[in-house]
């Protein structure tokens, strides 16, 4: 099936993206180099008051890590996107963003740039700000938990081309930080461009609204 592409753009090391996808419409998400996390929130599009549900999704999931086949549910219990294809087959739903505050108390530096921040600059952008940041997904990161339930960032296991594919079943806001993060692997310690794909199979008529 033929693929018709609406947005194709690379987004630079720390930056943040977002975009207004249509029901139907997929969102591919690239790893240009390898090893690049992809802090990630998504919001019913008309009335945002609804967004990305982390304990919901694990709990219908019956799982902590999503793949391929993952539903990301809404805290009104609809689905909002559906990871349809996926190369790496491990991302994060528990690790959160960084932000100023968590880098100063863990590594005892603040840090200049970071996922809270891009969260925000993108969220102003359509009309929302602090109070709409909730617990975020972390495409392309591991964070393995032991038995004991210990935790920890750990080495991407992402490798250059890598990438997810996200179906939009109802008209959704995604908003993203191609994380800035420079003191523990999520970004490999040495931030790197993604690439951000909205496209639609050619039998389908929607188009980015």
């Amino acid at each position: 099936m033929d693929e018709v592409v609406h947005l194709d753009e690379v987004v630079a090391p720390k930056a943040g993206w977002s975009c207004r996808l249509a029901a139907g419409q997929h969102l591919k998400i690239v790893d240009l180099r390898g090893a690049q996390a992809v802090d990630f929130l998504a919001y019913a599009a008309d009335r945002p008051e609804e967004r990305y549900n982390a304990a919901d999704t694990m709990k219908i999931a019956g799982s902590i890590f999503l793949t391929a086949g993952s539903k990301l549910y809404s805290d009104m219990g609809r689905v909002l996107l559906t990871i349809v294809e996926d190369t790496v087959g491990f991302h994060d739903t528990i690790g959160g963003c960084c932000s100023r505050e968590s880098n100063l108390a863990r590594y005892g530096k603040p840090g200049e740039a970071n996922c809270r921040d891009n969260f925000l600059d993108q969220l102003a952008r359509h009309g929302l700000g602090k109070r709409d940041i909730v617990a975020n997904i972390n495409f392309f990161m591991a964070v393995p938990v032991l038995p004991d339930g210990a935790m920890a960032i750990s080495d991407s296991r992402s490798r250059s081309g890598d990438y997810i594919v996200l179906r939009a079943e109802t008209d959704v806001l995604v908003v993203l930080s191609n994380c800035p993060q420079m003191f523990n692997p999520a970004a490999g310690y040495d931030p790197s461009p993604i690439r951000c794909v909205v496209y639609s199979n050619s039998d389908e008529k929607e188009t980015v609204r």
